[in-house]
């Protein structure tokens, strides 16, 4: 079982619901690897996360997920089709984007990408959104109410998760899914990066580099 990230450790959901989902989730064909799982709150504590983008689950291709929400590994080709789109969002925003889909390097910025499932059998997709990962979600989100950050929910699945976002004065940015299904329905053209930056620079806060690789 891997040890909890030691800045979240705390929170209620490591000690009543995680050797119940550790014990479910054991094995090779669970994505990605259970070192990598918790990347996300390891890569980004909550007293340095800035911006919260909330993801669905990870991606179910052997060799694509890295444990942050829509990165993939750097030598990934081609690039999944979401985060994809993201990136042409980027471009059409700031005018440039990464050179590869590892988004570390956001995450290091203070950008926490969480997905609401820490983990998948390869090749089901959505295979364990029911396991209970949603508890350390709701729980994270509630520990990230104690002053102002910029959320970024993407899609109706993120968006249901906006009443476990408390205290005031957040940046709130929903807009559809950047899936190829719903991009063309909002997503494009939300211009969330530049957005956030410009929020972040009235805060007296440095912008988040939005390009630069890991």
């Amino acid at each position: 079982m891997s040890a909890p990230p030691s800045a979240w450790s705390d929170l209620a959901f490591f000690r009543e619901d995680y050797p119940r989902i550790a014990a479910a989730t054991a094995g090779t064909d669970i994505l990605p690897p259970a070192a990598q799982r918790f990347a996300a709150l390891d890569l980004t504590p909550p007293d340095a996360t800035r911006v919260v983008i909330l993801g669905q689950d990870p991606y179910p291709t052997p060799g694509h997920a890295n444990g942050l929400a829509f990165s993939v590994a750097p030598d990934v080709r081609p690039l999944p089709r979401s985060l994809s789109n993201i990136f042409q969002e980027l471009e059409d925003d700031l005018g440039d984007r990464p050179a590869t889909g590892d988004l570390s390097s956001w995450a290091r910025q203070g950008v926490l990408l969480l997905n609401t499932a820490l983990s998948v059998p390869a090749g089901r997709a959505g295979g364990h959104a029911k396991l209970g990962w949603s508890g350390l979600t709701r729980q994270v989100l509630g520990r990230l109410g104690d002053r102002p950050r910029a959320f970024l929910l993407w899609g109706g699945h993120a968006q249901g998760f906006r009443d476990h976002i408390r205290g005031g004065d957040h940046l709130i940015l929903a807009s559809p899914h950047p899936s190829p299904l719903s991009a063309r329905r909002g997503f494009f053209g939300s211009r969330p990066f530049s957005s956030v930056n410009n929020w972040l620079k009235q805060r007296g806060e440095p912008p988040i580099d939005w390009i630069t690789s890991a």
